[in-house]
């Protein structure tokens, strides 16, 4: 009689588990690693597409687009606990590349704000929560690799956007068409690959578990996840433009983003061993206050030279924030319900991450300058490191040293 597997039976490893990785890491490459590029297309909507716009109101495109990643997580995450996975994987997969596509065909301010990275909140999320069924001992680990497809379109995205747009025989419309074919092929590998583990649990907390919030754990990571995604990625949607209007070349100033995320890269392979071995708050606090003062730094430097190295440690530490913020989620609660703990983490990140990058350019617009908005976004995710030991006292019982 073969032994069924069971919510403490975590294989660990195996092919079957690190299909699932593969696929992870292709569900991070269109969502994360796509988003990575959205500085160069602050840079183009507000010196080509939409010149008439503030840069606050332009941001609202790419806030819209980082929460949308998140945002819908309460659904999708209850609908990951009861078994539907396949399916709507599917259908947001057809959704974000038709989506991706329809950008090309945008002329208005609200269409852009509408198509861009439509449907990556059914995308994301609930690929963490496959991942979460075959990893636990090794899971800082599997969450790194995972989160390494990020990284690597980090890298991808704002080169090929740039150039490509940049060539008068491609141009934008083109360029969206092109990404739309790579984040084809990337999905295709995440509907073969990824799959549950566990049978489906009838939840009968409804929608959202208000039971959760009992926590004094879970709810002070809620609102650290809230604080910290608010000011992670304002340097990330203003670092291009920032670079030329301080006298960059802008045909090298794009390479910044790239250059960030390459430091991201190796922030996220690293911060899954580190996981493991310390805990997941004890590996990203340090290097979330790490981003968090290069966030405070970047308007101050006007140098090549003096930014490229901030970038790089800038996306290291947020990088491993993104890699690893959802390790501590999934210990706070049976594995059974990780997928409506994450829902619940995600949708409360995206209203932070929808607010960071407007309200920070809302401060550029009435300060004339970046440095107001660097120390707006970096002082938050102080904040939101702070909340997050609040947490880890928590979990240990009010002690101040232990692993979590």
């Amino acid at each position: 009689m073969v032994k069924q597997s069971g919510p403490d039976d975590f294989p660990d490893g195996g092919l079957r588990a690190w299909l699932v990785v593969l696929g992870t890491v292709c569900g991070t490459f269109v969502t994360f690693g796509y988003f990575a590029a959205w500085g160069v297309f602050q840079t183009y909507y507000e010196e080509v597409a939409l010149p008439g716009r503030s840069s606050s109101d332009i941001a609202w495109i790419g806030s819209m687009q980082f929460s949308l990643s998140f945002m819908p997580g309460i659904l999708t995450g209850r609908m990951f606990d009861l078994g539907y996975f396949k399916v709507p994987y599917f259908i947001c997969s057809v959704l974000l590349v038709a989506s991706t596509v329809l950008v090309a065909e945008c002329t208005e301010y609200w269409h852009f704000l509408l198509c861009q990275g439509l449907a990556t909140g059914g995308i994301y999320g609930p690929t963490m929560g496959c991942l979460a069924h075959y990893f636990k001992r090794r899971r800082g680990l599997a969450l790194g690799f995972a989160a390494a497809g990020s990284g690597m379109g980090g890298i991808i995205f704002p080169i090929a956007a740039r150039r490509l747009i940049e060539n008068e025989k491609v141009g934008f419309k083109w360029t969206m068409r092109i990404i739309a074919l790579i984040l084809s092929f990337a999905l295709v590998i995440g509907n073969l690959t990824l799959k549950r583990r566990l049978p489906p649990k009838n939840l009968n907390s409804g929608l959202i578990n208000w039971s959760s919030f009992k926590s004094p754990a879970f709810s002070t990571y809620c609102i650290a996840s809230f604080l910290a995604w608010h000011g992670l990625f304002t340097m990330l949607t203003y670092l291009d433009i920032s670079a030329t209007r301080v006298g960059i070349d802008p045909d090298f100033s794009f390479y910044l983003l790239s250059i960030l995320n390459a430091g991201s890269l190796l922030g996220r392979l690293a911060s899954g061993p580190l996981m493991d071995r310390f805990g997941c708050i004890n590996t990203i606090g340090p290097l979330t206050m790490l981003s968090s003062i290069m966030t405070i730094a970047w308007p101050h430097i006007r140098t090549i030279n003096g930014l490229i190295p901030v970038s790089i440690v800038y996306g290291f530490g947020s990088g491993a924030y993104v890699a690893t913020f959802l390790g501590a989620v999934f210990d706070l609660g049976p594995v059974e319900e990780a997928g409506q703990r994450t829902g619940l983490v995600l949708t409360i990140g995206a209203l932070g991450a929808l607010a960071g990058p407007p309200t920070s350019g809302a401060i550029y617009e009435a300060s004339g300058g970046y440095p107001a908005l660097g120390g707006y976004a970096g002082a938050i995710s102080f904040l939101g490191v702070f909340v997050m030991y609040i947490t880890r006292y928590y979990v240990l019982g009010g002690k101040f040293i232990g692993k979590v």
